[in-house]
């Protein structure tokens, strides 16, 4: 089993930062991949970010390329997503999720964190 807990989420305004941070614990052998996903009201979850265990191979969701990054650090069993100039429609529930296979599908992620709240103000 592995336990995801993140955090760093909150209110900011329109053109602002965030970070996020998912800290792993437990079985984190089974966190080959990390990946952030979102779900904003009334939407389908959506990927945002994945990135492979060395950090060698990254994902980005269209939406968010040159605006967020992701990055991990295995010493700390931690994943962090850097988020600049943040717009309204970043507002969503963000998740943090571990797989043991590089994977941008939310359905091969095998663990969920319980989510940290991202509100951008117009």
């Amino acid at each position: 089993q592995v336990q995801l807990v993140e955090s760093g989420g909150g209110l900011v305004q329109a053109g602002g930062s965030l970070s996020l941070f998912c800290a792993a614990s437990g079985r984190t052998s089974s966190t080959n991949a990390m990946g952030w996903f979102r779900r904003a009201p009334r939407k389908e979850r959506e990927v945002v970010a994945v990135i492979s265990w060395s950090g060698a191979n990254t994902y980005y969701a269209n939406s968010v390329k040159g605006r967020l990054t992701i990055s991990r650090d295995n010493a700390k069993n931690t994943v962090y997503l850097q988020m600049n100039s943040l717009i309204p429609e970043d507002t969503a529930v963000y998740y943090c999720a571990a797989a043991s296979i590089y994977s941008i599908t939310s359905t091969r992620y095998d663990y969920w964190g319980q989510g940290t709240q991202v509100t951008v103000s117009s």
